[in-house]
């Protein structure tokens, strides 16, 4: 090697290769470990590109333990790991965030979910399959920020209006909605009023009666997609008569659903995922299975496949101290 050259240094590498190498990298290693070596790899870890999606699902929960179902708590180490994990990685995003992926067992708090909000107003797509921490105020201040907001996945609430409300308030451009819980009569009439144009529907793998099904199909002219796969489908007949499970759809449903573009259904006894809503007796238990099964769906724009897994569970932490 001649005398007069010198080794080339990573800072000195251009950006655009920098950042082909960075979106190899995991959130926890973007936020922890490579954006601090240097001025030029922060920059570099700012690049929109590696932003468009923020997946905090990747992480294997370490912010809940579960010593034996359903008994789940949150300590306050485990929400202050969260919350600096969201500065570091909403400071790198600097707002160009548009799809926000939370961890189905992950419980947030107002306080994660109105700073998060605060910092990626361009939201399009979410995904918060949980939200037992959060209180009405504030999801419903989160949601009046995201004013873009097209896609929601969510869980079962036992009192839903307030929140189609807000969104059919402050989300114009809403049009996809994925359930992870009951659907009953009083949820498809919310929907019918607060998001009568609604396109694109999912409430797979959970119990849905009969009533509410019918109610959507003829409320919801706008619908094109609608999934109902693996659901336990149940009719509730006038009292004394018990409810009952449908083993099929009745020719009244398969006529009214015809007008949808795109119908999903399944209630096969030899499918698994069906047999697994049926043992859990339509709410099904997540964390029984594999781990990216939540995250699953027939419909192609509300399944968010895994890229990467993070184990951080254990004793692991997030971000260091």
């Amino acid at each position: 090697m001649d005398e007069d050259s010198s080794e080339r240094r990573w800072e000195d590498m251009e950006l655009d290769i920098l950042v082909r190498i960075f979106k190899t990298f995991n959130i926890i290693e973007l936020t922890s470990g490579i954006s601090r070596v240097c001025s030029t790899w922060r920059l570099a870890c700012s690049e929109p590109m590696l932003w468009k999606t923020l997946d905090l699902g990747l992480l294997k929960s370490n912010y809940i333990k579960i010593p034996a179902a359903p008994y789940v708590w949150v300590s306050d180490s485990s929400d202050k790991r969260l919350m600096r994990l969201l500065k570091v990685a909403l400071g790198l995003s600097r707002g160009t965030i548009t799809c926000l992926i939370f961890h189905y067992d992950l419980y947030l708090k107002d306080e994660h979910l109105i700073y998060t909000a605060e910092r990626c107003p361009r939201l399009k797509q979410l995904v918060l399959p949980a939200w037992n921490q959060i209180t009405k105020g504030g999801i419903c201040k989160a949601i009046r920020i995201w004013q873009d907001l097209e896609s929601m996945t969510m869980p079962s609430i036992v009192h839903p209006p307030y929140i189609m409300e807000e969104i059919g308030k402050s989300c114009k451009n809403f049009t996809e909605l994925k359930l992870m819980g009951p659907c009953d009569v009083l949820f498809a009439s919310t929907l019918a009023t607060w998001l009568p144009k609604l396109k694109v529907l999912s409430l797979r793998c959970t119990v849905l009666t009969k009533e509410a099904l019918i109610l959507i199909l003829d409320s919801m002219m706008h619908l094109e997609v609608l999934n109902i796969s693996h659901c336990v489908l149940r009719e509730v007949p006038e009292p004394p008569a018990p409810k009952r499970v449908l083993l099929e759809l009745d020719e009244t449903i398969i006529g009214k659903a015809s007008r949808l573009r795109e119908f999903y259904t399944c209630l096969e006894d030899s499918c698994l995922m069906s047999q697994r809503t049926k043992a859990d007796e339509g709410l099904i238990r997540w964390y029984k299975y594999e781990e990216w099964l939540w995250r699953m769906d027939e419909v192609s724009s509300l399944s968010v496949a895994m890229e990467q897994h993070v184990e951080v569970g254990g004793g692991g932490s997030i971000v260091p101290s």
